[in-house]
């Protein structure tokens, strides 16, 4: 059975009306804590015009990337 992984999903507007979406990776903090250290793994690399389009364009690479049900797939 593969271990879960803590992947976190977000958004940042770099400038104004440019939203890009960043998949992070907790590598510090036990499951139940409070807080995690999270470390990048995947970026867009051109921005989207709105923060719903770039969330939604994240969801999609999450799902590309470890499948519907979160377990299959790899960095």
């Amino acid at each position: 059975m593969p271990t879960q992984r803590n992947i976190a999903l977000t958004v940042h507007e770099l400038e104004k009306g440019e939203f890009y979406w960043v998949l992070m990776e907790a590598v510090a903090g036990e499951p139940g804590e409070a807080s995690h250290i999270y470390e990048p793994l995947e970026a867009a690399l051109e921005p989207y015009a709105s923060y719903s389009n770039a969330l939604v364009a994240g969801v999609a690479v999450m799902r590309r990337l470890f499948g519907p049900d979160g377990n299959t797939g790899s960095l």
